[in-house]
This record gives structure tokens, C-alpha cells and sequence, in this order.
């Protein structure tokens, strides 16, 4: 858990399987979601590593600012870095952000929302005024944008309330039955030509 009040007790153990000395100079706590980085830390921890051995070392850590910066479940990726700035290993977890609603990830949600909102607004109103193209499948494409932006409502709504962490077996599953759903909805709208008989039409055919 990360939370922007209180300071984090970090441990990293480095295992060298080589057969050279590995130098480490810094760790990094980044958070990703939906292939966007939400916020990171580099702390300077230098040590070495020898040959076939592992070393541990502790480090505080003060993600004061994290509240601005992502709320909810997150993908955490923890790396260590050599002088030259490049990464030696690497471990991805799951963090429990303790942010705000209105940090910039929860801001990028309630931005995909109103967007989400508008597509689908749009495509019903056009529905209902028989303004679709005539094409099928062209129906099918004005209703994908907000197909999909369901999708991604979901993946980032379940992360936010913590019950499941944005990772693309949870992403692509959300994103693709939605945008799936949108386009059969789309496709199976009725053509903006036919005309529905009138009440004067039902009555004489009644007739």
C-alpha cells in the first residue's frame, strides 16, 4: 500500500546469477495503467552486487505528491538500475494507491466518462432522429467509439472502487466485449429508410 500521508519501508533483495559484479545505483517504483505511467520514484540506492550472491538493502520512501497522482488498484513495476541507466531486473506487482478521485488517473476516468457519455448521447440521438448511414455496418461503426469507451469505464471504475487491477487479462476481456456489444447494437439497428405504418395505415390494413 502507498499512501501520500505516510512513509513507505521499501526492501529489495538483488540475486546476480552472472558471473560479474552487478553495480546498482537505483531502484524505481512506477505505476502503470492501460500502457500510461501514472507516477514513478527513483531513489538512489548504490550497491554492489557479487558474483552468483544477492544483497538486501531498505529505504525509506515519502510518495507525498502520489495523491495528485493516481488513486485505487495499480500495476506496480519495482526496477533496479545500473550507472549507465539501465534497468538489471525487474519485479511487477499489484499496489493499493491511496490517492484522490481527483488525481490524474481518476481525472482521466471521469474524462472518459463524459466522452463515453457524448458517443453514446450521439449515437442514440441519431437513432432516433434516422440520421444513421444506411450501411450496416457503417451503423455498427458510429456505435464502436462508445462500445469501447464502456470498456475502458469498467476497467479503470473496477480499479478505482480496488477490486481489480487494470492488466490486459482484465483490460482486453472489458474492452473487447464491449466494443463487441456496441457493434451488434449498431448493426442491428433498423435502417433509417424504412418508414413504420402510420395509425391511418394500421387501421385500414385492418380493415
Amino acid at each position: 500500500m502507498l499512501d501520500p500521508a505516510e512513509t513507505a519501508k521499501v526492501s529489495v533483495t538483488v540475486r546476480n546469477n552472472t558471473n560479474t559484479v552487478q553495480r546498482v545505483k537505483t531502484v524505481r517504483i512506477s505505476g502503470t495503467a492501460l500502457a500510461l505511467t501514472f507516477f514513478s520514484y527513483d531513489t538512489t540506492v548504490p550497491f554492489d552486487v557479487p558474483p552468483k550472491s544477492e544483497e538486501t538493502r531498505s529505504f525509506p520512501l515519502e510518495p507525498t505528491d502520489l495523491g495528485s497522482q493516481a488513486i485505487g488498484l495499480l500495476p506496480v513495476t519495482v526496477e533496479v538500475i545500473d550507472v549507465q541507466r539501465e534497468s538489471i531486473a525487474s519485479v511487477r506487482t499489484t499496489g493499493d494507491i491511496r490517492g484522490s478521485l481527483w488525481s490524474v488517473y481518476g481525472a482521466f476516468g471521469l474524462g472518459v466518462l463524459v466522452l463515453t457519455a457524448l458517443s453514446w448521447a450521439g449515437a442514440l440521438i441519431a437513432l432516433a432522429r434516422r440520421r444513421l448511414p444506411a450501411n450496416r455496418w457503417q451503423r455498427a461503426m458510429r456505435f464502436l467509439p462508445a462500445g469501447i469507451g464502456t470498456g475502458l469505464i469498467a476497467v479503470i471504475s473496477l480499479s478505482v472502487l480496488r477490486l481489480v487491477a487494470p492488466s490486459p487479462s482484465a483490460e482486453i476481456p472489458f474492452i473487447v466485449g464491449a466494443a463487441a456489444a456496441a457493434l451488434l447494437l449498431g448493426y442491428v439497428t433498423p435502417h433509417p429508410g424504412e418508414q413504420q405504418p402510420s395509425e391511418m395505415d394500421t387501421v385500414r390494413i385492418q380493415r
